[in-house]
């Protein structure tokens, strides 16, 4: 039954653009899409860059001889067939050009076999399709393109260096294995291994294999469907893979990646929300570590608007922007949820040098049930169960949970609490304490009046009185310290940050164990746990299997301790 048929003459008029097949990296991302079209699970790739050679291998469903003298004429595709299709795509190409277009400036050969049936081999140059002869091979499809641009020298000299091709390549299958992640990637370039991506469950397991600097426990998978963050359709989802914002994070943008449908695009205003979630977890001039994937219905999205698919139409696009900040800050908060992935590396790395070599099983607890959290959209914090057991060098307050100890640091927990409290209650009260300030330049006059809302008077030559001050300083000893370090600050989150980072407890404080659970407490309800505004760790986790591994704890001691298991780990 032939599966590929000619586009009618109708719909060719409403694709917006044909593809355009220049460069080394295009035929790859061609050929690697059909693959995944395909429904294959392994793809080897192999380039010869200085003999611009491609060969695809995949195990696909193939093509039968009927498909395969039709896949290299041009709009030919089994994708769609009439132009409501075009509204409601649902696969990575869709137009029926991508062979046509590579035959017509390299040589074409493409072997394929379908399930039960023997492999064929087609060859295409330009208008020249040859007749399909008999190749026996296993289920699946090999694509070789070979001397490609050789006849058009213009186009090969005004092409980037073939280093930085390579480097497109890379990147154009490294996108794809972050939206497929159940697909295994064989890459070798001028035939030698050149790497590999493993398949995995989700995203989670392959972004680590992309960049070698960041370890699982560094990252947070969530998946958030349509009941949970009341998206607007009952089949849509959004997967999300965070760096930590105490762990990981960059000094470019170049790890913020969003995909829509299992295709990676170019959206500024959808990437800007991202940043935006993560500002002030961040340390200064570093940028955050996500992936994020939505999953929408097809009639959502038009890709017809560019050769490459890489910039599209979204509808809703203010309501994806609320909801993508909410998936954000929900991935982000604390929850017994995301404990065991908590570990500290650091401390592993410790533990692992100290420890001599040795097989060593875990017996775990029961997990308890996870608080109940309210049901409003606005509610972005769970409760886990933290107990309070003292403080170290009136620093840091030691915490205790089911999975191990956080050593939080008592200054810049408190201060995220406070920064957050202010964001959301910010306050200008009457100055109860007469406050005059002196020298005050144009600049800092301007900073206090028109972008804190604060109300001053003059009071002689070079000389103001402080009417109005922010409620969080009325009680702080130095108030016109704080007052000028505000005059020197930038915008009103600036001041906020300052405000909290001066009020909150200071360390070498020695704390009460009162004082102590509600600095916890407040900071466990905040929003972004993980750091201070300034973007410093606020906790360093210790769970107790790093416990158990250093002091080599057998299961069947730790059976003898009462610690009991219901059979011997693996």
């Amino acid at each position: 039954m032939v599966k590929i048929k000619p586009l009618p003459n109708d719909v060719v008029q409403l694709i917006a653009a044909g593809e355009v097949i220049d460069s080394l990296g295009a035929v790859v991302r061609e050929l690697a899409e059909n693959a995944i079209d395909a429904g294959a699970t392994r793809i080897g790739i192999e380039i010869n860059p200085n003999l611009w050679k491609i060969r695809v291998i995949d195990n696909g469903c193939g093509m039968d001889l009927d498909d395969l003298e039709l896949c290299a004429t041009p709009h030919s595709t089994s994708k769609i067939g009439d132009r409501h299709d075009l509204a409601h795509i649902a696969s990575l190409g869709f137009r029926g050009e991508a062979l046509y277009s590579i035959a017509q400036v390299a040589n074409l050969n493409i072997a394929s076999c379908t399930a039960g049936d023997t492999g064929y081999l087609l060859k295409a140059y330009q208008e020249d399709i040859s007749t399909a002869s008999l190749h026996p091979m296993s289920v699946g499809s090999i694509v070789t393109v070979d001397r490609l641009f050789e006849n058009f020298p213009v186009r090969r000299n005004a092409l980037p260096s073939l280093s930085q091709q390579l480097k497109t390549i890379q990147q154009i299958i490294h996108h794809l294995a972050l939206c497929y992640p159940h697909i295994t990637w064989q890459v070798g370039k001028n035939n030698q291994p050149w790497f590999q991506v493993s398949a995995g469950e989700t995203a989670l397991d392959i972004l680590p294999q992309l960049l070698k600097a960041i370890a699982p426990n560094d990252l947070i998978y969530r998946r958030f469907t349509s009941a949970e963050l009341e998206l607007l359709a009952p089949d849509c989802a959004i997967e999300l893979v965070l760096g930590l914002p105490d762990r990981c994070h960059r000094h470019q943008p170049d790890w913020l990646k969003l995909a829509v449908n299992g295709r990676i695009v170019k959206f500024p205003v959808l990437e800007n929300t991202i940043i935006k979630a993560f500002y002030r977890t961040l340390p200064r001039d570093r940028h955050p570590v996500c992936f994020a994937h939505l999953h929408l219905p097809p009639h959502q999205i038009d890709w017809n608007r560019h050769p490459a698919k890489s910039e599209i139409y979204l509808q809703h696009q203010d309501r994806w922007q609320e909801t993508i900040k909410e998936a954000i800050a929900k991935a982000l908060r604390l929850s017994e949820a995301s404990l065991p992935k908590l570990e500290n590396q650091r401390v592993l790395n410790l533990m692992v040098a100290a420890e001599p070599r040795a097989e060593y099983s875990v017996a775990t607890k029961p997990k308890t049930a996870v608080e109940t959290e309210p049901e409003t959209k606005q509610s972005t914090t769970i409760n886990i169960d933290l107990k309070v057991i003292g403080q170290s060098r009136n620093t840091y307050i030691l915490v205790e949970h089911e999975a191990g100890i956080w050593l939080v640091e008592q200054h810049i927990a408190h201060e995220r609490a406070l920064f957050e409290q202010l964001q959301e209650q910010w306050q200008i009260i009457p100055n109860p304490t007469p406050i005059i300030l002196g020298n005050l330049t144009a600049k800092q006059l301007e900073q206090l009046t028109e972008n804190l809302g604060l109300s001053l008077e003059s009071f002689g030559e070079n000389l103001w009185k402080v009417n109005t001050i922010p409620a969080a300083l009325q009680t702080y000893p130095d108030l016109e310290a704080a007052l000028l370090e505000l005059a020197d600050g930038g915008n009103i989150d600036t001041a906020q940050a300052a405000i909290a980072c001066r009020t909150a407890v200071k360390n070498g404080t020695p704390l009460t164990q009162e004082k102590m659970r509600d600095i916890i407490q407040q900071w466990q309800q905040t929003k972004n746990p993980h750091t201070c505004p300034h973007g410093r760790p606020i906790y360093l986790s210790l769970e107790e299997t790093s416990l158990y591994r250093f002091f080599r704890r057998h299961w069947v001691l730790g059976k003898s301790h009462g610690i009991t298991e219901s059979k011997p780990p693996k």
